[in-house]
């Protein structure tokens, strides 16, 4: 099978290319060079639809990787021109290059503030741009797939990612947890879905020779972690023993994001802390993945190996020659 992995030269790309050049053909096509298979990669931007049917020539699957994804994206219009309008320009070359096999990872952004545990049965209320691209670039590919019903769409919708080399959101958060001191925001009996990079890229993997038709899955590794269960965890691994921690009110933490969030605009550069972050901390964020964990899939690690290979890697023995990803 020959597979075009659009965005492939990205975090999740790059830990799953290796897995899929063991029984296939690959293609990396995005707007950057892969740093980790240069030989495989072809420039490729989602934004440009001429370029597009071209590239995917010759492929019988694709795996889209692609998306504007990071917190606080100006102008928020860019969420639109690469999450749905890339989507249409991937499917109207699909159908141009005569591929019938998609794999889109989406996100759990989709179903905004759900409730605790929700499956991909639940209602889709994105509350930010983000989610609402990611939404509307689903129903992108679901129309592709309406055209012919031997045509097969998988769509992911991933927890948080996390491992070796990214620089996203839970990389942020074990830091903060392993530096001292280090400070718990609210009471810390929120809990975090999270997925471990490899294991999303064998569960990726796994779905390639899917059969006609639409399947949507939601990707965590369980069983989930607490703030205070994730804070003793890492606190366990650099000082052997369970280290106390000082609290600060929700309220108070999140008026100091919105201070941060000002010094932001004045400055006119990113700060490590927002109103953003502070709320995403120190909510629950809790995903059934029973569909994908209990239809014959393995996780090749569990959540604790992830997270302790990834801290080692990270705190303990750092790599300076390591690729870097801001987050995906």
């Amino acid at each position: 099978m020959v597979i075009a992995v659009i965005g492939g030269s990205g975090f999740i790309g790059s830990r799953l290319v290796p897995h899929l050049l063991k029984n296939n053909r690959v293609v990396i096509i995005d707007i950057r060079e892969s740093a980790a298979h240069p030989e495989l990669w072809t420039y490729g931007d989602v934004r440009d639809p001429a370029s597009m049917a071209e590239l995917l020539r010759g492929c019988d699957c694709i795996v889209n990787l692609a998306a504007e994804h990071k917190d606080n994206i100006s102008p928020v219009t860019r969420y639109y021109d690469v999450n749905v309008r890339g989507a249409e320009n991937v499917c109207a070359a699909a159908e141009k290059a005569g591929v019938r096999r998609i794999v889109f990872t989406s996100s759990v952004a989709v179903y905004g503030a759900a409730r605790r545990g929700i499956d991909e049965s639940g209602p889709l209320r994105p509350v930010n741009h983000y989610g609402r691209s990611k939404m509307m670039a689903e129903d992108v590919y679901r129309r592709w797939q309406a055209g012919a019903p031997d045509k097969s769409l998988v769509i992911v919708r991933p927890t948080v990612v996390f491992g070796e080399n990214n620089r996203g959101n839970v990389y942020n958060m074990l830091r903060q947890i392993w530096s001292l001191p280090y400070v718990m925001i609210g009471r810390g009996k929120n809990v975090k879905s999270m997925s471990y990079v490899e294991n999303v890229c064998t569960f990726l993997q796994s779905l390639l020779a899917a059969p006609g038709g639409v399947e949507t899955y939601n990707y965590a590794d369980k069983p989930d972690f607490s703030m205070n269960a994730l804070y003793h965890f890492v606190r366990g691994m650099r000082l052997g023993k369970r280290a106390p921690f000082m609290r600060v009110p929700y309220s108070l933490a999140l008026l100091g994001g919105y201070l941060c969030d000002f010094a932001a605009l004045v400055l006119r550069r990113e700060l490590p802390v927002s109103s953003v972050r502070v709320r995403k901390f120190a909510t629950t964020t809790l995903f059934c993945a029973e569909r994908a964990l209990t239809g014959g899939f393995r996780p090749s690690s569990t959540l604790r190996e992830g997270l302790r290979r990834t801290i080692e890697h990270e705190f303990i023995s750092p790599s300076p020659n390591a690729g870097v990803f801001e987050s995906e």
